[in-house]
């Protein structure tokens, strides 16, 4: 059996940043430190910021007057950020810059006088941040079937926005399908889907071309990670999303000689080596890393205090 591993994979900038914020946080300030919501969707890396510290939690309330509070990687709304200020809590902002950077551009258009229609799953914590710095009318779509009843203040003065994390191809069929409902539509000089994103679907298209099983670390609850195993699954290519070795099971690998393994934005390395481990151990005999998009982004990681 042959292992090929996608390139690039795992941790974008946007996951490094936040951790590192976390991290500092912890290092600044006497633990507990709050993070409202995920930090990101790892198991693992929530796992490791516990150990640390980090108390996750769901609800603003739920976090005593005083604390160090941090907003997830994902976002979140004007009235989230105004409710913690009101219950005297000092917040930190570990939002992804281009998390940040839809959020601008969904308040420019409204600032303009444009509806905004934001593509994305309903309930994922990005889009309800996303949603929430609405200053004018939004519609949040997630199937082309729902743009077609959608109903503009003005069918000529309407953009739109995108969660970052997105399927590029399920996403540029939603976009023409806004384009044929509203021919004026304002879009984006570029695509809101990360690069992270893009970079790691069109690995995972590349790597499922090349083997008889794909495998992707990442976490359940992860939008990027799932994008991932369906990117795989289009090219008729089987595929499994798991959060570690653990979850592995021998019978999928009977008559396999070609196995593809990438990784979410979300996901650490160590996860794919042991992965690796495993599959050395159950009759793995080389492993070989795709040539792939090479990544030099980062973000800087603010020096607060609060």
């Amino acid at each position: 059996m042959h292992v090929l591993l996608a390139r690039p994979r795992g941790f974008c900038a946007g996951v490094n940043r936040a951790i590192s914020i976390v991290n500092r946080a912890l290092e600044r300030y006497a633990p507990p430190v709050y993070v409202l919501h995920e930090i990101v969707h790892n198991t693992h890396v929530l796992d490791a910021l516990r150990g640390r510290g980090a108390i996750f939690v769901e609800e603003l309330e739920e976090i005593p007057a005083g604390a160090v509070t941090i907003f997830s990687a994902h976002g979140v709304s004007r009235a989230i950020a105004e409710q913690a200020t009101a219950l005297g809590l000092r917040t930190i902002d570990a939002t992804c810059p281009l998390v940040s950077k839809v959020h601008r551009r969904m308040i420019g258009l409204h600032r303009k006088g444009y509806d905004v229609i934001v593509i994305g799953h309903k309930g994922h914590p990005e889009v309800e941040g996303t949603c929430g710095q609405a200053e004018g009318p939004v519609h949040l779509v997630s199937k082309p079937a729902e743009i077609v009843s959608l109903q503009a203040t003005n069918p000529d003065r309407i953009g739109y926005v995108t969660q970052t994390t997105l399927s590029v191809d399920d996403t540029a069929e939603m976009v023409e399908a806004i384009r044929r409902r509203f021919p004026a539509v304002a879009a984006p000089e570029r695509t809101d889907i990360c690069y992270a994103t893009t970079n790691r679907q069109l690995a995972v298209r590349r790597l499922a071309d090349r083997v008889d099983l794909v495998l992707i670390v990442g976490s359940k609850n992860s939008s990027n990670s799932n994008r991932l195993r369906e990117v795989a699954e289009l090219r008729q290519t089987p595929a499994h999303l798991i959060d570690d070795a653990g979850e592995m099971d021998p019978g999928w690998f009977v008559g396999v000689e070609r196995v593809g393994i990438s990784a979410g934005a979300s996901a650490p390395e160590h996860l794919v080596v042991e992965v690796v481990d495993w599959l050395r151990r159950h009759g793995a005999s080389s492993v070989e890393e795709m040539e792939g998009e090479e990544e030099h982004i980062s973000f800087l990681v603010p020096d607060f205090t609060v």
